[in-house]
């Protein structure tokens, strides 16, 4: 079984729930950016949750079944259409072979999770089969006229009758981290229920944001440390970033929070000009 590409989108990529053990030599992890809207997507098609999504961004994509395939489409609200037909956000469909898919741009949020029956099988590397942006590790971007291999289906359709509602909510619950007393006391405070803007240069890599500078209470920078993802790091511009799946795996700006693993699904959804408030427990 297999799909074709018919138009790839501004940005798709394969991702599962990442690779992991190989931080110690420069590789990301990666991996779905919204993993419970990835995961949910698997579900609602009968794969396990480590199997492998399509990724769009903002822009949807299009594919052409070559056989009888059932798939879902989860995450960023958009249109699904097989061939001239409405078809449901969030609910399974089987479409017979030859049927084009068309996953439309989001309505809301910025990545929309396309599961197959059985998987997208391409080749894993190191373990994953995501793809990491930051590194160009794993398979390649989607392109025209590519086609994807399915795998074979290794659990039962799961009955759902209503489409899930993914949150709206745009805070983001921070916990304080291993370089906090790079802060100053008053701005910790300044920073709980703070409001910043997401800015338009966030991506895989990471969440800018843009806002009150954060004071810092020391001057200078420190050696390269490990950085997972979630670290919000504090750069010399004062404005925070929070790296998510595809982060460097070291960095040299301090680390001064962590953000929620709750809030890291919410910020894939983020878009330019999102107005965010941050939480400081």
């Amino acid at each position: 079984m297999s799909l074709e590409v018919v138009d790839p989108g501004p940005l798709t990529t394969v991702q599962d729930l990442g690779r992991v053990g190989w931080a110690h030599l420069g590789v990301p992890r990666a991996g779905a950016l919204d993993r419970a809207a990835a995961a949910r997507a698997n579900r609602l098609v009968g794969n396990g949750r480590d199997a492998a999504v399509l990724e769009t961004t903002v822009g949807g994509v299009t594919l052409r079944a070559r056989d009888a395939t059932t798939f879902a489409v989860t995450g960023a609200a958009c249109d699904v259409r097989c061939d001239a037909r409405a078809a449901p956000y969030g609910l399974p469909v089987t479409v017979p072979a030859g049927t084009t898919i068309r996953v439309g741009a989001a309505l809301t949020g910025v990545r929309s999770y396309v599961a197959v029956r059985g998987g997208i099988d391409v080749d894993p590397v190191l373990g994953s089969r995501s793809t990491d942006t930051l590194a160009w590790v794993g398979p390649p971007r989607l392109a025209v006229e590519q086609v994807l291999p399915v795998g074979v289906p290794t659990g039962p359709l799961v009955p759902v009758d209503a489409a899930p509602v993914a949150s709206a909510s745009r805070v983001l619950v921070l916990s304080r981290g291993p370089r906090a007393d790079w802060v100053e006391q008053l701005a910790w405070q300044a920073l709980d229920g703070a409001s910043y803007v997401v800015g338009a240069d966030s991506d895989r890599v990471g969440l800018r944001l843009q806002g009150p500078d954060v004071g810092r209470a020391r001057t200078g920078e420190l050696a390269s440390e490990g950085i997972v993802r979630g670290a919000v790091q504090l750069p010399p511009s004062g404005q925070p970033l929070v790296f998510l799946a595809d982060h460097p795996t070291t960095g040299g700006y301090p680390v001064i929070a962590v953000a929620s693993d709750d809030g890291l699904d919410a910020c894939a959804q983020w878009r330019p000009g999102d107005r965010v408030t941050l939480r400081v427990r």
